[in-house]
């Protein structure tokens, strides 16, 4: 892995599932914390504090941003030129209007395109260096994964205005505000706008600046009388006391949503973009609103199935129905799991399951207890679950292949499981779809063209939108979407997808 630039950061010791709408895009909701380069209004930088260490940056010159990635290419077993001659603004375009509700072997493949360590696109022109990364970063803001995007921009060294804006909203939403402001001090290249220059200067302890500045944004006319209203209380807690609350901001940025939170006057997460909810993970968040963060993460793949099941089993849940009800469930299931016992185990299982199948968590449990479960061996009903929920995990193939079909809709899980789907009868039309791309040798005209042009990623992000939009019910696109993924030799993505399409209710 090459990394294009090092960033030495030192502390400064003075300083559900449906919904009415799509969400919005991080490039909707990110905080101005940084001007326009090519118009300064304000000066350039923060003055250092006292004790600041310096920010060390090395460039290595003539590498591009975009060749930046966390994944090598043994680890991903994509090609390092999958961008191959693409256009920029046509990558990047297409990767920000990626969907991120969608099947969970989906968002594992675009999670690892976007980590993936890659080639630029071959037709970059002079001045488009970093349009693929930007994009990339978005959209795993979108999925909510702040630690990967954190690691990512860190490794490309955000010293590049837009860079460090996404960088410092991620240090906001994960609590590392001081650290985010100590960076932009010591950034030449970054000049803070004034409700962000406030908010630092607060932060470092410097309540005259802080104070002063405010009274220069106010007379240049520099702030809303929104932020005015904010930035205000944030340095007069007085204020903060006595005055009414705030009115709610409709689309609130991780710098509004901190001062809120220093001020007394939090925003729940629940409603807003899914990235917010990683400050809900913080252990100085209540329990149920950790639990409602790490489930809408997991939904994504954003957060680990461990870290779930660690923010489940915290404690014993105090009432009953709804959200505790699903956690009481897959406590009483986790136990039996421990004990081993296959009694226990398959009376706990049902109501577990249906838990997780009305929260859309089916995934993290699966992950969690699946290949486990496969091999208790359970009877009946039980053990036919246990053979569903098997199909779900990474040794999906090794699963089927234990099993003796007992219906055709069972025989049909294990031909996709081992990819022999030759003669088998489709039990309906998502059946008859699913068998179709395993037999189709063909891509339809527009993939074709892609792959004929050796611009595999944008084939990749293809068929993610088809297998996308199939899983609404177009059956065709699903068709076309498994034949392009083995066509791309995505093979275990083919037969995951598939799978996932029977057995999850993702359809509709």
């Amino acid at each position: 892995m090459r990394p294009l630039a090092v960033l030495a950061v030192a502390w400064a010791a003075a300083s559900g599932p449906v919904r009415a709408e799509p969400p919005l895009s991080a490039i909707d909701w990110l905080s101005d914390s940084v001007t326009d380069p090519a118009v300064r209004t304000v000066p350039p930088a923060l003055s250092p504090g006292p004790g600041t260490e310096t920010i060390e940056v090395q460039p290595l010159a003539g590498i591009s941003v975009d060749a930046v990635g966390l994944l090598p290419a043994q680890v991903t077993g994509l090609p390092r030129d999958l961008w191959g001659p693409g256009r920029p603004e046509e990558i990047a375009r297409a990767i920000r209007a990626e969907r991120v509700d969608t099947l969970p072997a989906v968002q594992a493949l675009l999670l690892t395109l976007l980590l993936a360590e890659l080639d630029p696109p071959a037709a970059m022109r002079p001045g488009e260096d970093g349009l693929v990364l930007l994009a990339r970063l978005d959209k795993l803001l979108d999925l909510g994964a702040l630690d990967q995007a954190q690691a990512l921009v860190e490794r490309a060294g955000p010293t590049d205005p837009e860079l460090f804006r996404r960088w410092f909203d991620i240090s906001l939403l994960t609590g590392q505000e001081d650290r985010a402001c100590a960076a932009m001090r010591l950034t030449p290249d970054v000049a803070p706008t004034f409700p962000t220059r406030v908010f630092c200067l607060a932060r470092r302890g410097d309540w005259n600046a802080a104070a002063l500045t405010l009274e220069t944004a106010r007379a240049l006319g520099y702030v809303t009388d929104e932020e005015d209203a904010l930035l205000a209380r944030f340095l007069d807690p007085e204020l903060a006391e006595i005055g009414e609350p705030l009115p709610a901001p409709s689309r609130p940025s991780p710098l509004i949503f901190r001062m809120r939170e220093a001020v007394g006057e939090p925003l729940g997460t629940v409603t807003l973009p899914l990235a917010f909810a990683r400050s809900d993970l913080r252990t100085n968040a209540g329990w149920k609103a950790r639990i409602e963060a790490a489930e809408r993460l997991a939904r994504t793949g954003a957060l680990a199935p461990n870290q779930l099941l660690g923010i489940w089993t915290e404690r014993k849940p105090a009432a009953s129905g709804g959200m505790w009800g699903r956690v009481a469930a897959l406590q009483e299931f986790d136990v039996a799991m421990i004990a081993g016992q296959p009694g226990p185990v398959a009376a706990a299982l049902a109501p577990a399951w249906e838990a997780m199948l009305a929260a859309e968590l089916e995934m993290p449990f699966a992950q969690l207890y699946g290949a486990r479960l496969a091999r208790l061996g359970l009877p009946g009903e039980a053990g036919a679950l246990a053979f569903r929920i098997g199909l779900m995990t990474e040794e999906y193939e090794a699963v089927a292949l234990a099993r003796e079909p007992v219906s055709d809709e069972e025989r049909l899980l294990i031909g996709i499981a081992t990819g022999a789907t030759e003669g088998l009868e489709p039990p309906d039309a998502l059946g008859a779809a699913l068998i179709e791309g395993f037999t189709a040798s063909a891509p339809g005209p527009a993939e074709a063209r892609l792959l004929a042009e050796a611009r595999l990623g944008e084939a990749i992000l293809s068929a993610i939108d088809l297998i996308t939009d199939g899983a609404r019910g177009n059956l065709g696109e699903v068709t076309r979407a498994l034949a392009l993924m083995r066509r791309l030799g995505l093979e275990s993505v083919a037969r995951q997808s598939a799978l996932q399409l029977m057995l999850l209710e993702r359809r509709g």
